[in-house]
């Protein structure tokens, strides 16, 4: 099988919606679930889906990474090279330039294909999957077709015919489903508890009860699937406003092994909030005393742990300069 060059290498993304995607779809028996269940049957009998091989790769550059995360697969054909290319797109509003953005990430994806295989005359296909989650629940909006962002009238339309670049994007359209279709899907069961997970998520104060139709398939994941459930519940609380007494009729059916990993998972969240505050408390002080901080130093607080800030903190007391703060 021919080789995609992969130096792009995927962060993780920052996003509680795309971290939870990325951590499951990067699993080849869950991402293959999802794309079969949008792929017309004619074309998924001919991809081999045992065969699918994740690429540690990222086309979304990173000034949009905040709005998307993506992942890549390699598979076959059948005897032919063949990708899978899905992101998942989780914004308030539908973007209206994504059929031109999938073009961007196909043509990267291929030059990649093409430097490593330049002994080749033919493109493999790369099927391109957009996953729209919308944490208010809104619909896609916007055109999956590229010929539609064209800013040609009927007539030049007709005249140009064939000469017009086309491309469609398949679209899972999360706002367009409820909960019990998304469970009634053929997915594996780390990735239909996503699907449900970033459907009822966000914003939710009744998650215990919620999740409550999800009780096989979450004690399926604290059985079988080491580490799945604390995903889960770390995903929630990030995204959700329910409390630990409102995940009680969840745990009183899980049981003691889901209890304590809310309790845990609360804790943690506990003391990150708490470390958070120290940060921007610390950023507050920065600002007033030395004036407008560089970027550099914002990502660095943000990113350090309760120790350091509070070293941190009481340099600036007597420090000068951001430099004797910042000193090691």
């Amino acid at each position: 099988m021919a080789v995609v060059d992969c130096s792009n290498m995927a962060e993780q993304p920052k996003n509680p919606h795309d971290a939870y995607f990325r951590h499951v779809m990067s699993e080849a028996t869950a991402a293959a679930g999802e794309v079969r269940s949008v792929l017309p049957e004619a074309a998924a009998a001919h991809l081999d889906w045992d065969g699918m091989e994740l690429q540690s790769c990222s086309f979304v550059p990173k000034e949009l990474r905040s709005r998307y995360t993506d992942v890549l697969f390699r598979t076959r054909w059948d005897d032919r090279d063949a990708f899978v290319f899905m992101l998942i797109e989780h914004q308030s509003s539908s973007d209206d330039l994504m059929a031109f953005r999938m073009l961007e990430y196909m043509v990267a994806i291929w030059n990649r294909y093409l430097r490593h295989n330049q002994h080749v005359r033919r493109l493999p296909v790369v099927i391109p999957v957009v996953v729209h989650c919308d944490p208010r629940g809104h619909r896609w909006s916007a055109p999956t077709e590229l010929g539609d962002l064209l800013d040609i009238d009927p007539g030049m339309r007709s005249a140009l015919g064939d000469c017009l670049p086309r491309l469609r994007f398949l679209l899972d359209d999360l706002g367009a489903a409820d909960a019990a279709a998304l469970r009634a899907r053929k997915l594996s069961v780390t990735a239909k508890v996503l699907f449900v997970s970033l459907k009822i998520g966000p914003g939710n104060s009744r998650l215990g009860h919620d999740l409550l139709p999800l009780e096989g398939e979450l004690r399926v994941l604290i059985e079988d699937y080491p580490g799945e459930f604390d995903q889960v519940m770390a995903y929630l609380w990030s995204v959700g406003k329910t409390d630990v007494a409102g995940f009680a009729p969840l745990i009183d059916r899980l049981g003691p092994r889901a209890k304590e990993i809310v309790m845990t998972t609360a804790e943690k969240f506990r003391i990150e909030g708490r470390t958070e505050g120290r940060a921007e408390a610390l950023l507050d002080q920065l600002g007033v005393k030395f004036g407008a901080v560089p970027d550099g130093i914002v990502e660095r607080v943000r990113g350090a742990g309760a120790g350091r800030l509070r070293v941190w903190g009481a340099r600036v007391l007597t420090a000068q300069t951001l430099d004797e703060v910042f000193a090691e």
